[in-house]
């Protein structure tokens, strides 16, 4: 997915759900940030939203432009509409921290709200699948989350305390591993 992709996708979603704004959520919210994140972060076909004040109208984006559409058949990518409350957990606050995009490829003052990086990578280990926690490796191994960030957003996570435990020493483990390996300089990560 490329950053335009990821606009367009915005646009289609808005026009569909007769809505201004969506929130995205998944993984190709990290285009917000760093609309050149590296391809293992980019492999995703999928744009995960929910409109944001027509919530009613998440079905409609699934069946218009969702999996197997004729949407995802022109542009080899598509749109899973999706309450945020059942597909994803998400640290306290997020919706101040989230990310703007807007674009050309967006226009008509169409907007996406995008998941912040940390909270991104906290939702995605809240999931602990393998595709998500090697999602966060990479974020981590490249430099665009800070443990120390992502420990507090874990913190807040409505999760059970033995869950919130158990990532805190994944990220531990994962950050102190990578710290470890020789390799390139890590580049500073954006902070809000």
């Amino acid at each position: 997915m490329t950053r335009e992709q990821l606009e367009h996708a915005i646009r289609a979603a808005c026009d569909v759900a007769d809505d201004t704004e969506v929130y995205v959520f998944g993984s190709q919210a990290i285009l917000a940030e760093h609309p050149r994140a590296p391809a293992a972060l980019r492999k995703s076909i999928e744009v995960d939203v929910r409109p944001r004040h027509r919530v009613d109208r998440v079905d409609a984006i699934d069946g218009a432009i969702g999996e197997l559409s004729l949407f995802h058949q022109t542009h080899g990518f598509y749109v899973h509409g999706v309450p945020i409350e059942e597909a994803a957990k998400l640290p306290d606050g997020w919706r101040e921290r989230v990310v703007p995009v807007g674009g050309p490829e967006t226009t008509f003052g169409k907007l996406g709200w995008c998941l912040e990086g940390h909270d991104l990578a906290a939702s995605k280990l809240a999931a602990f699948r393998d595709k998500d926690r090697d999602f966060v490796r990479v974020l981590l191994r490249e430099g665009l989350t800070e443990a120390d960030v992502l420990l507090q957003r874990i913190a807040t996570l409505p999760l059970l305390a033995e869950d919130k435990a158990r990532l805190t020493d994944w990220v531990r483990l994962t950050a102190g591993a990578l710290k470890k390996r020789p390799g390139r300089a890590r580049k500073k990560p954006r902070t809000r």
